[in-house]
């Protein structure tokens, strides 16, 4: 085949406060499912430039990145898709949410949880990475913003 492999690149924020983390309630076609506030790297953007925006309009918090939590590589296999992912996590805090801004389309809520809840709610998991996410970020792995790089052709 000639057909060249390209992965979805994704972003993904873990937002934890209070020993709980902020999640978002979003209609997919499998129901409805839990994830991190995540989306789509758009055109023209850095990683943590598509995690701050993709957070504002899944959650209407404005979200400060603080580390890299990792970069993560998924396959999705369903009948007649075959996706593969890769995502960008970052961990940081986010301000009270803009009650005149509305949330993303599909999205449903936001809501916090804890990590048992979470981990109890697998079933409902939009990707297995919105736990190993929050997992590697509960271990301590962080690292720093810098380690990103995106060029400035991405702008031109």
């Amino acid at each position: 085949m000639d057909t060249r492999w390209k992965p979805s690149v994704t972003v993904a924020a873990v937002i934890e406060r209070d020993g709980r983390f902020l999640l978002v309630e979003e209609h997919t076609s499998e129901g409805l499912r839990l994830n991190n506030p995540a989306g789509h790297l758009d055109p023209g953007e850095s990683p943590i430039e598509g995690c701050v925006r993709e957070t504002l309009e899944e959650t209407a918090c404005a979200f400060t990145p603080t580390h890299l939590v990792g970069v993560y590589l998924s396959r999705v296999r369903r009948p007649g898709d075959d996706f593969t992912y890769l995502r960008f996590a970052f961990c940081g805090t986010v301000g009270a949410p803009d009650p005149q801004r509305a949330l993303d389309t599909g999205i449903v809520r936001t809501l916090w949880m804890t990590i048992d809840e979470i981990r109890a709610s697998r079933e409902r998991h939009r990707s297995p990475l919105l736990l190993r996410c929050i997992e590697d970020y509960l271990a301590g792995t962080r690292h720093p913003l810098d380690l990103v790089t995106t060029d400035a052709s991405v702008y031109a």
